[in-house]
């Protein structure tokens, strides 16, 4: 089944070697860095401009320290942002996102748009779901 739907995706393009629907494929890792909350949002406001992370922090509210500095590490792991550190005094750490990463994010932007346009059109906007979220 999970064969069937993936070779349906990918039918133009027969030789993809990650299938996330097979259960131990790697790809189901780097699909949980790149859709989690914090990973798509950071990714998005990367595609913007190169920030440091105080900027990051600020750009992206809510997340605390200890989470950006854990998506930040997946997703230099991964391959989708660059850490750049001057060696000045004081530290200065720049993040951008990679080629790779920029591809993903431009992916990912329209998702995140169409999730700020359609918040309202969601169960989430009902009265009763606010206070079950709260």
């Amino acid at each position: 089944m999970a064969e069937r739907i993936w070779d349906e995706i990918h039918s133009d393009t027969p030789s993809i070697e990650g299938n996330p629907f097979a259960a131990g494929c790697l790809s189901r890792v780097v699909l949980d860095h790149v859709t989690s909350k914090w990973g798509v949002l950071v990714l998005a406001a990367l595609a913007a401009e190169p920030m440091r992370w105080g900027q990051l922090h600020r750009y992206v509210e809510g997340i605390s320290e200890k989470m950006l500095a854990q998506t930040l590490r997946q997703l230099e792991g991964d391959g989708f942002v660059l850490r750049q550190s001057a060696g000045t005094v004081p530290p200065r750490v720049d993040y951008s996102l990679t080629p790779l990463g920029a591809e993903l994010a431009a992916l990912l932007i329209p998702l995140v748009r169409w999730v700020g346009d359609n918040v309202q059109r969601t169960g989430l906007a009902q009265p009763s779901a606010l206070a079950e979220t709260a």
